[in-house]
């Protein structure tokens, strides 16, 4: 009876695994690549609220704020300008606050953001600094659209993906 027992547990367990991977295949960790490999740009903006270690500074207990999360878990990025715009609007700024979960020898804030078309990468890579280091910045890029943003600060770096609309009423015929 003990083969049989330990053979249904082996099933059991088989078919569990199945499920959370199939599971996982609708959300957030496993992301649809193209051929070359490159996860396309996809601006996941959390309006609900922030991680418990992004919190300080704030009054409420649970601070609800438009948000987005480094892939790595390193750095929030709260969007006090949403949404982006680019141009830049010209009634608000592109204000946001970064916060760092970790500061390792901190140094400036450098961003490095690239304008996407899904995974693929339009014209040059621009840069950006926020002095002194994860903080309060007001983050203009140059033209509307998803940007994939490199940060990297002391011996820290991480990544998300930003979209900036474009203010600008659109012209209908």
């Amino acid at each position: 009876m003990a083969p049989v027992r330990d053979a249904t547990l082996a099933l059991g367990r088989a078919l569990a695994l199945c499920l959370v991977l199939v599971s996982l295949g609708g959300c957030s960790l496993l992301r649809i690549r193209d051929d070359t490999g490159v996860a396309p740009c996809e601006a996941r903006i959390d309006r609900g609220v922030l991680p418990e270690w992004a919190r300080a500074g704030f009054s409420e207990p649970d601070p609800a704020m438009p948000h987005a999360i480094g892939r790595a878990g390193d750095i929030v990025a709260i969007l006090f300008g949403d949404p982006l715009s680019a141009p830049p609007a010209l009634d608000r700024n592109n204000k946001i606050l970064w916060v760092a979960k970790r500061i390792d020898g901190a140094t400036d804030l450098r961003i490095t953001a690239q304008r996407m078309d899904g995974s693929v990468a339009l014209g040059q890579a621009v840069e950006r600094t926020v002095a002194g280091g994860p903080g309060p910045s007001i983050v203009d890029l140059p033209v509307a659209g998803c940007w994939r943003l490199a940060l990297a600060w002391g011996a820290v770096s991480d990544s998300l993906d930003l979209e900036y609309a474009d203010p600008r009423p659109s012209s209908s015929p």
